[in-house]
């Protein structure tokens, strides 16, 4: 078996599975001084853009092709690819297709969506100018395409949206939900899909604290949340994307109205996949090579199912005792460490919640 990556940053993660399936790896990747070139059998430097990919998959003769890409902008150039190496070429590429990512890069066209389904939203309008706006502060100001808090704003006051409005034209405006935020990742193939265990990141601040700077624990324990709503809307959604990949989707709970609410969707690897994993024993990344090698059901996702109590902690630079190799695989460790320097997060888990907190008092 023979399988075709693109993007190195996110290979390091899989490698180890990789290679112990005894798939032989190519790798593309447009800058020649990126991580992780050396664990692939082989690698190709190509420019950006998805016509690199696509020639040495052809030229490779490849069975299977999966974007290992963790930013919006390419992912409608995959799509296109995945449209083509699939009708022409009969080469599988596990990524969402071209309906999924129009609906899902666009926070304006998801907000559609997510009306057109009956999967409840946050009320929100769309703004040209500070004069139009309806809502009740707080709102948060967005913009249609970004990723990662970029271009957002909790708007408190007329001055706030103003001040919005002196570097962008248009504004997603959504009313600012008190309570609890959620992610959770679905995995999809040729119709299947699975909700994973949800994921807590912690409250919503009106300061717009990011996630990554958040301790986040696993499975979500939020009172008066159902889990199984969660799960159930998450593959709701997924199901009515009908697509292939990651789906990793973000949600907020409100306590005050007792109500869940659908924020986005991303159509990639995500930032919350290590506690995924962490909390109920199955990685996402790997699940992509199963999906690749044929190996991917719902019945094998259930019997790897585990039980853990995990937890997120953002740390700067890690000087813990050092984890099993694989260092990136939970199957030989209760730990991983993860980001770049000065930057570093660390991902525990155990079997009780006394034991997790006796792991993470080791570890930092």
């Amino acid at each position: 078996m023979k399988l075709l990556f693109i993007g190195s940053r996110l290979y390091d993660d899989l490698d180890w599975y990789v290679k112990s399936k005894g798939i032989e790896s190519i790798l593309t990747e447009s800058n020649e001084e990126a991580i992780n070139l050396d664990l692939p059998d082989q690698v190709f430097i190509v420019p950006r853009g998805m016509d690199g990919p696509k020639q040495v998959a052809l030229m490779q003769k490849v069975d299977a092709v999966v974007p290992l890409i963790g930013i919006d902008p390419p992912l409608i150039d995959v799509a296109h690819m995945k449209e083509e190496l699939e009708a022409e070429y009969d080469i599988p590429v596990i990524a969402a297709g071209v309906r999924a990512v129009e609906l899902t890069s666009d926070k304006i066209r998801t907000k559609g969506f997510y009306t057109e389904i009956g999967v409840e939203t946050p009320n929100y309008q769309i703004l040209n100018s500070s004069d139009e706006l309806t809502l009740d502060f707080p709102v948060v100001l967005k913009q249609g395409q970004g990723q990662g808090g970029k271009d957002i704003k909790v708007a408190r006051s007329i001055g706030d949206v103003e001040e919005y409005f002196k570097e962008f034209d248009q504004a997603l405006c959504e009313e600012f939900i008190e309570g609890a935020e959620i992610s959770i990742e679905v995995l999809g193939f040729n119709g299947e899909f699975v909700a994973l265990p949800p994921i807590y990141k912690g409250e919503t601040t009106l300061e717009g604290t990011h996630p990554l700077n958040k301790t986040k624990t696993g499975p979500c324990m939020v009172e008066g949340l159902d889990n199984n709503l969660v799960q159930h809307t998450a593959y709701k959604v997924a199901k009515n994307l009908d697509s292939d990949g990651i789906f990793e989707m973000d949600f907020m709970y409100s306590r005050k109205n007792n109500q869940l609410y659908a924020i986005e969707v991303n159509t990639r690897p995500n930032g919350t996949r290590y506690l995924t994993t962490a909390t109920c024993g199955v990685n996402s990344l790997c699940e992509l090579v199963n999906m690749a090698i044929g190996e991917f059901s719902l019945s094998n996702i259930s019997d790897k199912l585990q039980y853990f109590y995990s937890t997120e902690i953002p740390i700067g630079n890690y000087h813990g005792p050092a984890p099993n190799e694989p260092v990136k695989s939970f199957e030989v460790n209760d730990f991983v460490v993860h980001g770049p320097e000065g930057y570093q997060r660390v991902t525990a888990r155990a079997n009780s919640k006394q034991e997790l907190e006796n792991l993470v008092e080791k570890l930092i």
